[in-house]
């Protein structure tokens, strides 16, 4: 009898185990009926509408839409003209410049060596190079000359520090305090774009003599931390950061439109970055950069922190393998454990009281956030970048939302946190 129910319970088994479906991710990312994945078809239409009425109000030039659940694709629309005074409209497969949705993917390629064991968090960068040890934090400054005097660190610079903006790094020419704008544009830091021909090798060790706007853990300033780490990546891989990018990250999840500079057969997909001024959408320039540093000028300095384009179709690529676990179409990039550690809360209670922590790269929504409401659930991790993008996705639902936009100076645009609260709504399961 014993040996009877044994087979049996054998049999059961292996049979439900062939019931199961077969667990792939060859095909994420497919388009799909809405209500097939548990979204409002209606109310997927109220976030068409009002991206439309934006439009129509002159509130934004135009933009692209992605959402995605369950890894399929239940609204990827093209509103509006990327390119207001010559007439050209928006397309799904447009190119944008994403800025700091640029972090995200150089701390993967961080924590990809990390899990091979090349470093620990808690090592100090002056350990991979040298110039740090050095560093300090700011104690004078001369409004005259722009020169500064500093204290010596207790504690260095840590990997983590650098991943989290708590190193007292500044960042340039947006820093929120005007003495390290001034430092660092007497020094030539390169903040993020350029199309002169320097190097990380270049730009990374002066960045290390700037002064620090506090000790390294005890405040959260955003920086250029993340620049350095791509400078850390190169000299711990031995490949320059863009070939390490494309070989270890793009081709396996197949973002065949993400660049640092656009080979020539993309470059005419690179959408103009457009602003206000007197009634009309114009095309954007600045003294400050070249505007068009993807697809001009000397094309050598990759930015860790903000120097990438890609398409919406691309980044839900990337953020799907997050949704997975560290794994996507087949080619796993990350530890579910590493997934686990670059989400949870790294700078304690330096953002005490808000709806979100911060990881490693990523803000991260907690308890008050999902109270705040239109957030998304616990865990919805997310950034955007500074020619108006934006991404979140949210793990427990298994939802992504991307909307791309390229314009400065558009105080009336609502559109970023309208899309968030509303794509939450649309869910109807």
């Amino acid at each position: 009898m014993k040996t009877n129910l044994t087979l049996l319970l054998l049999v059961a088994l292996l049979t439900g185990c062939r019931q199961q479906p077969e667990t792939t991710t060859a095909d994420l990312l497919e388009p799909a009926p809405a209500e097939t994945q548990g979204m409002s078809e209606d109310r997927l239409g109220r976030i068409d509408s009002m991206l439309r009425q934006a439009v129509a109000n002159e509130e934004i030039p135009g933009a692209v839409a992605l959402i995605a659940r369950n890894g399929k694709v239940v609204m990827h629309t093209a509103y509006g003209l990327a390119d207001t005074p010559a007439g050209v409209a928006f397309e799904e497969d447009d190119i944008f410049r994403i800025a700091s949705q640029t972090k995200a993917i150089t701390a993967t390629a961080v924590m990809m060596l990390w899990e091979e064991g090349r470093f620990q968090l808690d090592d100090a960068i002056s350990d991979y190079i040298p110039a740090f040890a050095e560093t300090g934090i700011m104690e004078t400054f001369n409004e005259a000359d722009s020169s500064f005097t500093t204290s010596a660190l207790e504690a260095p610079i840590t990997i983590r520090h650098l991943l989290t903006h708590t190193s007292g790094i500044g960042y340039g020419m947006i820093d929120g305090d005007p003495r390290f704008r001034k430092a660092f544009a007497k020094a030539g830091i390169i903040d993020a774009f350029t199309s002169d021909p320097v190097t990380l090798a270049d730009n990374i060790p002066k960045l290390a003599r700037m002064p620090l706007h506090h000790k390294p853990g005890e405040g959260w300033t955003y920086s250029e931390g993340l620049d350095v780490l791509g400078y850390l990546v190169e000299i711990v891989s031995g490949m320059p950061y863009d070939q390490f990018l494309k070989t270890r990250i793009f081709d396996p999840l197949g973002m065949a439109d993400t660049w640092f500079y656009l080979p020539e057969d993309r470059a005419d997909r690179l959408v103009p970055v457009q602003y206000w001024e007197d009634g009309a959408w114009r095309p954007f320039s600045t003294e400050a950069f070249e505007i068009n540093y993807p697809i001009t000028g000397a094309q050598t300095y990759f930015a860790g922190g903000a120097g990438l384009s890609s398409t919406a179709m691309d980044y839900a690529r990337f953020l799907q393998m997050y949704l997975n676990q560290g794994e996507y179409n087949g080619q796993r990039l990350l530890s579910r454990t590493t997934v686990e550690i670059m989400m949870a809360n790294q700078i304690g209670d330096l953002w005490a009281g808000g709806p979100k922590d911060y990881g490693l790269a990523f803000g991260v929504v907690n308890t008050d956030g999902i109270a705040h409401g239109g957030e998304g659930g616990p865990g919805t991790f997310d950034w955007g970048g500074y020619f108006n993008t934006q991404y979140f996705a949210d793990p427990g639902e298994q939802l992504i939302g991307i909307l791309m936009k390229q314009t400065q100076a558009a105080g009336s645009d609502e559109t970023g946190w309208k899309f968030r609260q509303m794509v939450f709504a649309a869910i109807a399961d």
